[in-house]
């Protein structure tokens, strides 16, 4: 398993949350999804290392921005 943190931009309530969750949590391997709201950090486990270029694909579509590291 791979943990990985990823700084999300524009979220500002529980729905927030649960749209990033949803569209992270779908990307194939991915295991567990846990959002922090207060601080933007999202912490997914996957089977292997995931592509930054997906996860940003992910965080667009629940209509949130990934931050640059």
């Amino acid at each position: 398993m791979v943990t990985s943190t990823y700084q999300v931009t524009g979220m500002t309530c529980g729905h927030c949350v649960n749209a990033v969750s949803s569209e992270v949590g779908a990307i194939p391997g991915v295991s567990d999804v846990q959002v922090d709201l207060a601080s933007g950090q999202v912490t997914v486990t996957s089977a292997d290392a995931l592509d930054t270029d997906t996860v940003r694909a992910a965080v667009d579509e629940a209509g949130y921005d990934l931050a640059d590291a």
